[in-house]
Protein backbone atom coordinates (compact mmCIF):
# COMPACT_ATOMS: atom_id res chain seq x y z
CA UNK A 1 0.00 0.00 0.00
CA UNK A 2 1.35 3.43 -0.94
CA UNK A 3 2.09 6.16 1.52
CA UNK A 4 -0.60 8.30 0.00
CA UNK A 5 -3.16 5.60 0.55
CA UNK A 6 -2.11 5.22 4.17
CA UNK A 7 -2.91 8.87 4.84
CA UNK A 8 -6.59 7.94 4.99
CA UNK A 9 -9.77 8.65 3.06
CA UNK A 10 -8.93 12.29 2.35
CA UNK A 11 -5.94 11.20 0.24
CA UNK A 12 -8.22 10.96 -2.81
CA UNK A 13 -8.41 14.76 -2.90
CA UNK A 14 -4.78 14.99 -4.02
CA UNK A 15 -6.04 14.18 -7.53
CA UNK A 16 -7.02 17.38 -9.37
CA UNK A 17 -9.47 15.64 -11.68
CA UNK A 18 -11.28 14.00 -8.78
CA UNK A 19 -11.61 17.38 -7.06
CA UNK A 20 -12.95 18.93 -10.28
CA UNK A 21 -15.40 16.07 -10.78
CA UNK A 22 -16.88 16.09 -7.28
CA UNK A 23 -17.09 19.89 -7.31
CA UNK A 24 -18.97 19.77 -10.60
CA UNK A 25 -21.23 17.01 -9.28
CA UNK A 26 -21.88 19.06 -6.15
CA UNK A 27 -22.97 22.07 -8.19
CA UNK A 28 -25.29 20.33 -10.61
CA UNK A 29 -26.81 18.29 -7.80
CA UNK A 30 -27.28 21.49 -5.80
CA UNK A 31 -28.95 23.11 -8.80
CA UNK A 32 -31.27 20.14 -9.32
CA UNK A 33 -32.26 20.05 -5.65
CA UNK A 34 -32.99 23.78 -5.55
CA UNK A 35 -35.04 23.41 -8.71
CA UNK A 36 -36.88 20.27 -7.57
CA UNK A 37 -38.06 21.71 -4.26
CA UNK A 38 -39.16 24.91 -6.01
CA UNK A 39 -41.13 22.97 -8.63
CA UNK A 40 -42.78 20.76 -6.00
CA UNK A 41 -43.88 23.71 -3.90
CA UNK A 42 -45.21 25.69 -6.88
CA UNK A 43 -47.13 22.70 -8.25
CA UNK A 44 -48.76 21.75 -4.95
CA UNK A 45 -49.48 25.37 -3.98
CA UNK A 46 -51.32 25.91 -7.24
CA UNK A 47 -53.14 22.56 -7.46
CA UNK A 48 -53.41 21.11 -3.91
CA UNK A 49 -53.40 17.76 -5.71
CA UNK A 50 -51.18 14.80 -4.63
CA UNK A 51 -51.52 13.34 -8.12
CA UNK A 52 -50.02 16.52 -9.59
CA UNK A 53 -47.01 15.96 -7.33
CA UNK A 54 -46.79 12.38 -8.54
CA UNK A 55 -46.70 13.57 -12.13
CA UNK A 56 -43.45 15.41 -11.37
CA UNK A 57 -41.77 12.09 -10.63
CA UNK A 58 -43.36 10.43 -13.65
CA UNK A 59 -42.13 13.16 -16.00
CA UNK A 60 -38.60 12.86 -14.59
CA UNK A 61 -38.77 9.09 -15.10
CA UNK A 62 -40.25 8.97 -18.62
CA UNK A 63 -37.09 9.84 -20.60
CA UNK A 64 -34.92 7.44 -18.63
CA UNK A 65 -36.67 4.33 -19.97
CA UNK A 66 -35.95 4.67 -23.71
CA UNK A 67 -32.71 6.56 -23.15
CA UNK A 68 -31.27 3.82 -20.94
CA UNK A 69 -30.74 1.83 -24.14
CA UNK A 70 -28.35 4.47 -25.52
CA UNK A 71 -26.87 6.32 -22.51
CA UNK A 72 -24.73 3.35 -21.49
CA UNK A 73 -23.25 2.65 -24.93
CA UNK A 74 -22.71 6.40 -25.33
CA UNK A 75 -20.69 6.52 -22.10
CA UNK A 76 -18.52 3.63 -23.33
CA UNK A 77 -18.13 4.92 -26.87
CA UNK A 78 -17.69 8.68 -26.41
CA UNK A 79 -15.79 11.01 -24.09
CA UNK A 80 -17.64 10.85 -20.77
CA UNK A 81 -16.44 14.34 -19.94
CA UNK A 82 -18.11 15.77 -23.04
CA UNK A 83 -21.34 13.98 -22.19
CA UNK A 84 -21.31 15.63 -18.77
CA UNK A 85 -20.67 19.06 -20.29
CA UNK A 86 -23.60 18.72 -22.70
CA UNK A 87 -25.88 17.32 -19.98
CA UNK A 88 -25.19 20.19 -17.57
CA UNK A 89 -25.75 22.66 -20.40
CA UNK A 90 -29.18 21.17 -21.07
CA UNK A 91 -29.98 21.37 -17.34
CA UNK A 92 -29.10 25.08 -17.44
CA UNK A 93 -31.43 25.53 -20.40
CA UNK A 94 -34.20 23.89 -18.39
CA UNK A 95 -33.70 26.37 -15.54
CA UNK A 96 -33.83 29.22 -18.03
CA UNK A 97 -37.12 27.94 -19.45
CA UNK A 98 -38.71 27.68 -15.99
CA UNK A 99 -37.56 31.19 -15.13
CA UNK A 100 -39.14 32.59 -18.30
CA UNK A 101 -42.38 30.68 -17.66
CA UNK A 102 -42.69 32.27 -14.22
CA UNK A 103 -41.79 35.75 -15.45
CA UNK A 104 -44.40 35.53 -18.20
CA UNK A 105 -47.12 34.17 -15.89
CA UNK A 106 -47.53 31.07 -18.05
CA UNK A 107 -47.86 28.67 -15.10
CA UNK A 108 -51.44 28.38 -13.80
CA UNK A 109 -53.44 25.59 -12.08
CA UNK A 110 -54.96 24.65 -15.43
CA UNK A 111 -51.75 25.01 -17.44
CA UNK A 112 -49.01 22.94 -15.85
CA UNK A 113 -47.87 21.12 -18.98
CA UNK A 114 -44.94 23.50 -19.71
CA UNK A 115 -43.52 22.65 -16.28
CA UNK A 116 -43.89 18.93 -16.88
CA UNK A 117 -42.35 19.22 -20.35
CA UNK A 118 -39.31 20.99 -18.90
CA UNK A 119 -38.97 18.29 -16.26
CA UNK A 120 -38.82 15.71 -19.07
CA UNK A 121 -36.04 17.71 -20.73
CA UNK A 122 -33.98 17.92 -17.54
CA UNK A 123 -34.68 14.24 -16.84
CA UNK A 124 -33.22 13.34 -20.23
CA UNK A 125 -30.05 15.27 -19.39
CA UNK A 126 -29.76 13.45 -16.06
CA UNK A 127 -30.16 10.11 -17.87
CA UNK A 128 -26.94 10.82 -19.76
CA UNK A 129 -25.08 12.53 -16.90
CA UNK A 130 -25.45 9.83 -14.26
CA UNK A 131 -23.90 6.81 -16.04
CA UNK A 132 -21.24 8.93 -17.74
CA UNK A 133 -20.26 10.60 -14.47
CA UNK A 134 -20.17 7.43 -12.41
CA UNK A 135 -18.17 5.60 -15.09
CA UNK A 136 -15.76 8.52 -15.40
CA UNK A 137 -15.08 8.67 -11.66
CA UNK A 138 -13.69 5.14 -11.71
CA UNK A 139 -10.73 6.37 -13.75
CA UNK A 140 -9.90 9.38 -11.58
CA UNK A 141 -8.40 7.50 -8.59
CA UNK A 142 -6.49 4.23 -8.10
CA UNK A 143 -8.57 1.10 -7.54
CA UNK A 144 -7.44 0.71 -3.93
CA UNK A 145 -8.83 4.15 -3.10
CA UNK A 146 -12.05 3.80 -5.05
CA UNK A 147 -14.35 2.82 -2.11
CA UNK A 148 -13.14 5.93 -0.30
CA UNK A 149 -13.75 8.01 -3.43
CA UNK A 150 -17.30 6.64 -3.68
CA UNK A 151 -17.97 7.54 -0.06
CA UNK A 152 -16.57 11.07 -0.47
CA UNK A 153 -18.46 11.55 -3.72
CA UNK A 154 -21.69 10.52 -2.03
CA UNK A 155 -20.92 12.69 0.99
CA UNK A 156 -20.38 15.76 -1.18
CA UNK A 157 -23.39 14.86 -3.29
CA UNK A 158 -25.55 14.58 -0.18
CA UNK A 159 -24.21 17.90 1.08
CA UNK A 160 -25.69 19.39 -2.06
CA UNK A 161 -28.89 17.47 -1.39
CA UNK A 162 -29.04 19.09 2.05
CA UNK A 163 -28.22 22.61 0.91
CA UNK A 164 -30.41 22.49 -2.20
CA UNK A 165 -33.86 22.06 -0.61
CA UNK A 166 -33.04 24.37 2.28
CA UNK A 167 -31.66 27.03 -0.06
CA UNK A 168 -34.60 26.62 -2.40
CA UNK A 169 -37.02 27.29 0.47
CA UNK A 170 -35.04 30.29 1.70
CA UNK A 171 -34.91 31.84 -1.78
CA UNK A 172 -38.70 31.88 -2.24
CA UNK A 173 -39.27 35.15 -0.31
CA UNK A 174 -37.10 36.92 -2.91
CA UNK A 175 -39.32 35.80 -5.77
CA UNK A 176 -40.58 32.51 -7.17
CA UNK A 177 -38.15 32.67 -10.09
CA UNK A 178 -35.05 33.27 -7.93
CA UNK A 179 -34.45 29.55 -7.12
CA UNK A 180 -34.38 28.80 -10.84
CA UNK A 181 -31.90 31.59 -11.54
CA UNK A 182 -29.59 30.27 -8.82
CA UNK A 183 -29.95 26.74 -10.24
CA UNK A 184 -28.98 28.09 -13.67
CA UNK A 185 -25.76 29.57 -12.22
CA UNK A 186 -24.93 26.24 -10.54
CA UNK A 187 -25.26 24.35 -13.82
CA UNK A 188 -23.06 26.83 -15.68
CA UNK A 189 -20.32 26.57 -13.04
CA UNK A 190 -20.57 22.77 -13.23
CA UNK A 191 -19.87 22.98 -16.96
CA UNK A 192 -16.74 25.08 -16.33
CA UNK A 193 -15.39 22.61 -13.76
CA UNK A 194 -16.06 19.61 -15.96
CA UNK A 195 -14.13 21.24 -18.80
CA UNK A 196 -11.09 21.42 -16.47
CA UNK A 197 -10.94 17.61 -16.06
CA UNK A 198 -7.85 16.38 -17.88
CA UNK A 199 -8.24 12.59 -17.55
CA UNK A 200 -9.09 10.69 -20.70
CA UNK A 201 -10.26 7.22 -19.58
CA UNK A 202 -8.87 4.24 -21.48
CA UNK A 203 -11.40 2.76 -23.85
CA UNK A 204 -11.54 -0.45 -25.75
CA UNK A 205 -11.90 -0.37 -29.50
CA UNK A 206 -14.84 1.62 -30.80
CA UNK A 207 -18.03 -0.30 -30.15
CA UNK A 208 -20.89 -0.42 -32.63
CA UNK A 209 -24.38 0.36 -31.37
CA UNK A 210 -25.78 -3.09 -32.14
CA UNK A 211 -28.60 -4.62 -30.13
CA UNK A 212 -26.18 -6.99 -28.38
CA UNK A 213 -24.07 -4.01 -27.28
CA UNK A 214 -27.12 -2.11 -26.05
CA UNK A 215 -28.41 -4.96 -23.87
CA UNK A 216 -24.96 -6.09 -22.72
CA UNK A 217 -25.32 -4.16 -19.46
CA UNK A 218 -28.52 -6.01 -18.60
CA UNK A 219 -26.95 -9.37 -19.42
CA UNK A 220 -23.89 -8.61 -17.32
CA UNK A 221 -25.97 -7.67 -14.27
CA UNK A 222 -28.21 -10.72 -14.69
CA UNK A 223 -25.14 -12.97 -14.68
CA UNK A 224 -23.84 -11.51 -11.37
CA UNK A 225 -26.16 -12.48 -8.46
CA UNK A 226 -24.42 -10.10 -6.04
CA UNK A 227 -24.92 -7.09 -8.32
CA UNK A 228 -28.41 -8.17 -9.37
CA UNK A 229 -29.53 -8.60 -5.76
CA UNK A 230 -28.11 -5.26 -4.63
CA UNK A 231 -29.66 -3.30 -7.50
CA UNK A 232 -33.10 -4.91 -7.40
CA UNK A 233 -33.36 -4.61 -3.62
CA UNK A 234 -32.77 -0.88 -3.87
CA UNK A 235 -35.21 -0.69 -6.76
CA UNK A 236 -38.04 -2.27 -4.78
CA UNK A 237 -37.28 -0.44 -1.52
CA UNK A 238 -37.14 3.00 -3.14
CA UNK A 239 -40.01 2.36 -5.54
CA UNK A 240 -42.40 1.39 -2.75
CA UNK A 241 -40.80 3.01 0.29
CA UNK A 242 -40.03 6.51 -0.95
CA UNK A 243 -41.92 9.36 0.72
CA UNK A 244 -40.10 12.28 -0.92
CA UNK A 245 -42.93 13.17 -3.29
CA UNK A 246 -45.35 13.54 -0.38
CA UNK A 247 -43.20 15.89 1.72
CA UNK A 248 -45.05 19.00 0.47
CA UNK A 249 -48.28 17.46 1.79
CA UNK A 250 -46.74 16.75 5.20
CA UNK A 251 -45.16 20.22 5.37
CA UNK A 252 -48.29 22.12 4.33
CA UNK A 253 -51.23 20.06 5.59
CA UNK A 254 -49.97 17.89 8.46
CA UNK A 255 -47.18 19.93 10.09
CA UNK A 256 -48.67 23.26 8.90
CA UNK A 257 -45.41 24.92 7.88
CA UNK A 258 -44.39 26.86 4.76
CA UNK A 259 -41.62 26.32 2.22
CA UNK A 260 -39.07 26.43 5.04
CA UNK A 261 -40.64 23.32 6.56
CA UNK A 262 -40.46 21.53 3.24
CA UNK A 263 -36.82 22.56 2.95
CA UNK A 264 -36.06 21.13 6.40
CA UNK A 265 -37.82 17.84 5.65
CA UNK A 266 -36.07 17.49 2.29
CA UNK A 267 -32.73 18.21 3.94
CA UNK A 268 -32.84 15.90 6.97
CA UNK A 269 -32.36 12.63 5.09
CA UNK A 270 -29.39 14.15 3.32
CA UNK A 271 -27.86 15.33 6.60
CA UNK A 272 -27.98 11.74 7.82
CA UNK A 273 -26.47 10.62 4.53
CA UNK A 274 -23.60 13.07 4.88
CA UNK A 275 -22.77 11.85 8.35
CA UNK A 276 -22.79 8.21 7.24
CA UNK A 277 -20.77 8.92 4.08
CA UNK A 278 -18.07 10.85 5.96
CA UNK A 279 -17.78 8.04 8.49
CA UNK A 280 -17.49 5.45 5.73
CA UNK A 281 -14.93 7.54 3.86
CA UNK A 282 -12.67 7.65 6.91
CA UNK A 283 -13.55 4.23 8.33
CA UNK A 284 -14.44 1.89 5.44
CA UNK A 285 -16.40 -1.26 6.13
CA UNK A 286 -14.03 -4.17 6.74
CA UNK A 287 -16.48 -7.07 6.74
CA UNK A 288 -20.10 -8.30 6.69
CA UNK A 289 -20.97 -5.86 3.92
CA UNK A 290 -23.85 -8.00 2.63
CA UNK A 291 -25.63 -8.33 5.96
CA UNK A 292 -24.94 -4.68 6.72
CA UNK A 293 -26.73 -3.63 3.53
CA UNK A 294 -29.81 -5.71 4.36
CA UNK A 295 -29.97 -4.37 7.92
CA UNK A 296 -29.74 -0.81 6.61
CA UNK A 297 -32.68 -1.36 4.25
CA UNK A 298 -34.72 -2.68 7.19
CA UNK A 299 -33.81 0.42 9.22
CA UNK A 300 -34.84 2.51 6.22
CA UNK A 301 -38.27 0.87 6.27
CA UNK A 302 -38.72 1.25 10.03
CA UNK A 303 -37.84 4.96 9.87
CA UNK A 304 -40.24 5.47 6.96
CA UNK A 305 -43.03 4.06 9.13
CA UNK A 306 -41.94 6.28 12.02
CA UNK A 307 -42.06 9.33 9.77
CA UNK A 308 -45.54 8.42 8.54
CA UNK A 309 -46.84 8.17 12.12
CA UNK A 310 -45.31 11.51 13.18
CA UNK A 311 -47.67 14.38 13.97
CA UNK A 312 -44.97 17.02 14.53
CA UNK A 313 -42.09 18.13 12.34
CA UNK A 314 -39.40 17.46 15.00
CA UNK A 315 -39.81 13.65 15.36
CA UNK A 316 -40.47 13.44 11.62
CA UNK A 317 -37.14 15.16 10.95
CA UNK A 318 -35.32 12.77 13.30
CA UNK A 319 -36.75 9.73 11.53
CA UNK A 320 -35.67 11.19 8.18
CA UNK A 321 -32.19 11.81 9.58
CA UNK A 322 -31.70 8.15 10.56
CA UNK A 323 -33.36 7.01 7.34
CA UNK A 324 -30.82 8.98 5.31
CA UNK A 325 -27.86 7.53 7.21
CA UNK A 326 -29.05 3.96 6.71
CA UNK A 327 -29.75 4.58 3.04
CA UNK A 328 -26.26 6.01 2.47
CA UNK A 329 -24.54 2.93 3.92
CA UNK A 330 -26.46 0.69 1.51
CA UNK A 331 -25.71 3.07 -1.39
CA UNK A 332 -21.95 3.05 -0.76
CA UNK A 333 -21.90 -0.75 -0.51
CA UNK A 334 -23.95 -1.18 -3.68
CA UNK A 335 -22.03 1.33 -5.80
CA UNK A 336 -18.67 -0.01 -4.67
CA UNK A 337 -19.66 -3.60 -5.46
CA UNK A 338 -20.90 -2.67 -8.92
CA UNK A 339 -18.04 -0.46 -10.04
CA UNK A 340 -15.21 -2.56 -8.60
CA UNK A 341 -16.48 -5.75 -10.25
CA UNK A 342 -17.36 -4.23 -13.64
CA UNK A 343 -14.68 -3.99 -16.37
CA UNK A 344 -13.96 -0.45 -17.60
CA UNK A 345 -15.23 -1.18 -21.11
CA UNK A 346 -18.60 -2.21 -19.63
CA UNK A 347 -19.00 0.43 -16.91
CA UNK A 348 -20.98 2.90 -18.99
CA UNK A 349 -23.60 0.34 -19.96
CA UNK A 350 -23.78 -1.22 -16.50
CA UNK A 351 -24.08 2.17 -14.82
CA UNK A 352 -26.82 3.13 -17.28
CA UNK A 353 -28.81 0.08 -16.21
CA UNK A 354 -27.99 0.86 -12.58
CA UNK A 355 -29.30 4.39 -13.10
CA UNK A 356 -32.62 3.33 -14.56
CA UNK A 357 -33.20 0.54 -12.02
CA UNK A 358 -32.24 2.53 -8.94
CA UNK A 359 -31.68 6.21 -9.66
CA UNK A 360 -34.85 6.65 -11.70
CA UNK A 361 -36.81 4.43 -9.31
CA UNK A 362 -36.87 7.55 -7.14
CA UNK A 363 -38.89 9.36 -9.79
CA UNK A 364 -41.16 6.39 -10.50
CA UNK A 365 -41.56 5.93 -6.74
CA UNK A 366 -42.68 9.55 -6.48
CA UNK A 367 -45.35 8.89 -9.10
CA UNK A 368 -46.44 5.73 -7.28
CA UNK A 369 -46.61 7.56 -3.95
CA UNK A 370 -48.51 10.52 -5.38
CA UNK A 371 -51.01 8.28 -7.16
CA UNK A 372 -51.56 6.02 -4.14
CA UNK A 373 -51.89 9.04 -1.83
CA UNK A 374 -54.60 10.39 -4.14
CA UNK A 375 -56.70 7.31 -3.37
CA UNK A 376 -55.83 6.36 0.22
CA UNK A 377 -54.11 9.44 1.69
CA UNK A 378 -50.52 10.45 2.38
CA UNK A 379 -50.05 8.76 5.76
CA UNK A 380 -51.30 5.27 4.72
CA UNK A 381 -49.14 5.51 1.60
CA UNK A 382 -45.99 6.18 3.64
CA UNK A 383 -46.80 3.36 6.09
CA UNK A 384 -47.33 0.93 3.22
CA UNK A 385 -44.00 1.97 1.71
CA UNK A 386 -42.05 1.45 4.92
CA UNK A 387 -43.55 -1.99 5.46
CA UNK A 388 -42.78 -2.93 1.84
CA UNK A 389 -39.10 -2.03 2.29
CA UNK A 390 -38.84 -4.28 5.35
CA UNK A 391 -40.55 -7.20 3.63
CA UNK A 392 -38.38 -6.78 0.53
CA UNK A 393 -35.18 -6.89 2.58
CA UNK A 394 -36.22 -10.09 4.38
CA UNK A 395 -37.26 -11.71 1.10
CA UNK A 396 -34.07 -10.72 -0.75
CA UNK A 397 -31.94 -12.23 2.03
CA UNK A 398 -33.38 -15.60 1.04
CA UNK A 399 -33.37 -15.02 -2.72
CA UNK A 400 -29.74 -13.83 -2.84
CA UNK A 401 -27.73 -15.78 -0.23
CA UNK A 402 -24.45 -14.96 -2.01
CA UNK A 403 -25.11 -11.26 -1.41
CA UNK A 404 -26.13 -11.88 2.20
CA UNK A 405 -22.90 -13.80 2.86
CA UNK A 406 -20.64 -11.27 1.12
CA UNK A 407 -17.90 -10.24 3.57
CA UNK A 408 -15.90 -7.58 1.70
CA UNK A 409 -16.34 -5.14 -1.17
CA UNK A 410 -13.63 -6.84 -3.19
CA UNK A 411 -14.29 -10.50 -3.94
Amino acid sequence: MSDATQRGGRAVFRFHDFRAYVSSRFLWTLGLQIQNVAIAWIVYSLTNDPFALGLIGLCAFIPSVPLSLVTGPAADRYDRRIILIVSCTVMAIGSGILTMLLLSGSITPGRMWPVYATIVLVGAARSFANPAGQALMTNLVPDEEFPSAVAWNNSINQTASVGGPALGGLLFPFGSMVPFVVAFVCFVLAVVLTISIRTRPPRAEKIRATWSVIVAGYKFIWSRPVILGAITLDLVAVLLGGATALLPIFAKDIFETGPWGLGILRSMASIGSIFAAVMLANYPLRGHVGRTMFVCVIIYGVCTIGFGLSTHIVPAAIFLLVLGAADMVSVVIRQSLIQIETPNEMRGRVMAVHTILTGTSNQLGEFESGTLAYFIGAVPTVLFGGASAIVASLLWMRLFPELRKREKISS
